[in-house]
């Protein structure tokens, strides 16, 4: 069963992944440069932006992973397709 999603799922999840590509990209420059003080802000600043991308996201389509999904959820919804990875 496939649902039609709405473009702002696949432009939110599009963010995420930016981010994430940031955050990643960062992790591994301060694996190097330990003492980059802009980095650490940087990280620190799109660590937040992530946390905040990824709650709305949560909010309006469901849970990103299946561990830890948040309390209130009236159903199990992370077997709901579609996975992130499947979009």
């Amino acid at each position: 069963m496939t649902r039609e999603l709405p473009d702002k799922y696949y432009i939110m999840l599009k963010d995420l992944q930016a981010v994430d590509f940031v955050i990643t990209e960062l992790t591994l420059y301060l694996d190097t440069h330990p003492c980059d003080q802009q980095a650490i802000d940087q990280i620190r600043q799109f660590s937040q932006n992530r946390m905040e991308l990824a709650r709305r996201f949560e909010a309006e389509f469901g849970p990103l992973n299946p561990f830890g999904q948040r309390a209130g959820y009236e159903s199990w919804q992370w077997i709901e397709p579609p996975w992130p990875w499947q979009v």
